[in-house]
């Protein structure tokens, strides 16, 4: 028998931030007819704007870096509330792994610095008489220690949320105070749009927007998302093969108040809520954080204090040597997965058993997030930790 450890390799990659943001918010049309899950990159790195690089300014950056990663990883922001978490942040500095500063040229507005009326300094060392047109901005990019965290949070005994994560479509109607409704759009609605993408940055949730294209809107028109039917926007997003659908309509009245009623469907079952608000940014937020945290507690776990089993895992379809190697990646990268080993190769079938740091449930429900392993559902028994699957990709 071969048996493989995979906690050595397993890491997740600091992307720097246009990178990890086409992880994050995936363009509609490559989820067409595919399930989305998303393995999401860079959970424990975070960039950090700072004034200067001072070690209190440094400090103050890690401070508010670990934090923000600590939020990525378990999908909560509740857990910053933790006393280990808050003892943790106070000597966040313990927790880093490698940092690196950075600039970027920032395009200065000359009318709202104008509008300000700020006077330039004629004494500063760089006053010019004409305003710059741009500006030099710092950050720090800062990566922690995958391993030091998830042990604080097993220790504290917070779950933390794998990196393969389930997708969220999103669809959204708008009606102003004449009562004509319209679809959310980028070109009509990027306010809206940047954010949504924004939250989906910082809280490591992949969101897909939908093309609506010629079939969308036949499927589903201003009107009928109006009224969240719950049936047909499940057949309408059945073609982007999303993990999970928020649907929202959204009310701007004549005085500037948001009102909406959103629906989440999310493993077949359907909740739906309202929200009320003034500032678009908070309105949007809520259900976002709603559906988070659902998301979250639903998949995360605490690895130290998880019942550890061992899952037998059949596997169908494994034709070649390329097959076999990506399905011990795709198993390698699962979260619950600490240790494999084969213990059959018969034909094109593989028979591996998984040392879970959970059960077979979670790693069954894990699996369902993708495509790459279709269930042989007259051979699944998860009570007695056999699964059956035919390798897809």
């Amino acid at each position: 028998m071969i048996g493989i450890n995979f906690k050595n390799w397993l890491s997740y990659l600091s992307i720097p931030g246009p990178s990890l943001f086409a992880v994050l918010v995936l363009p509609a049309v490559f989820g067409l007819q595919f399930s989305v899950a998303l393995q999401v990159t860079g959970l424990y790195s975070q960039q950090v704007q700072i004034s200067n690089e001072s070690n209190a300014e440094k400090t103050r950056a890690f401070h508010e870096a670990l934090a923000a990663v600590i939020v990525k990883v378990t999908g909560d922001r509740d857990a910053l509330q933790h006393p280990a978490v808050v003892r943790a942040l106070d000597n966040a500095q313990d927790y880093v792994e490698a940092m690196r500063y950075d600039s970027v040229s920032v395009a200065v507005d000359a009318n709202a610095t104008a509008a300000t009326g700020a006077e330039p300094d004629p004494g500063a060392a760089n006053f010019s008489t004409s305003l710059p047109d741009t500006i030099e901005q710092r950050y720090i990019d800062v990566d922690f220690s995958a391993k030091l965290i998830d042990e604080l949070l097993a220790g504290a005994n917070i779950p933390v949320w794998d990196s393969n994560r389930p997708s969220v479509l999103i669809w959204m109607v708008l009606q102003n105070e004449d009562g004509e409704r319209s679809l959310l759009t980028p070109e009509g609605n990027p306010e809206i749009i940047q954010i949504l993408q924004d939250f989906a940055l910082v809280r490591g949730l992949p969101i897909i927007f939908p093309v609506l294209d010629f079939e969308d809107r036949q499927n589903l028109s201003a009107d009928i998302l109006w009224a969240l039917d719950e049936e047909v926007i499940g057949k309408a997003s059945a073609r982007y093969g999303a993990d999970s659908v928020l649907s929202g309509r959204l009310h701007v009245t004549a005085s500037n108040e948001l009102v909406g009623l959103w629906q989440f469907i999310f493993q077949q079952q359907a909740e739906t809520f309202d929200v009320f608000d003034t500032d678009l940014q908070s309105y949007l937020h809520v259900p976002l954080d709603r559906i988070t945290i659902e998301l979250a507690r639903f998949f995360a776990i605490v690895p130290e204090f998880s019942n550890r089993q061992i899952v037998r895992l059949r596997v169908e379809g494994i034709k070649n040597l390329t097959a076999y190697s990506a399905l011990l990646g795709y198993v390698g990268n699962l979260g619950l997965v600490e240790r494999v080993t084969m213990t059959g190769l018969d034909g094109e079938r593989l028979e591996l058993d998984l040392g879970l740091l959970g059960d077979a449930q979670q790693l069954f429900e894990l699996i369902a997030l993708d495509r790459d392993l279709l269930p042989i559902e007259s051979s699944l028994d998860v009570e007695q930790a056999f699964l059956h699957y035919r390798w897809t990709r």
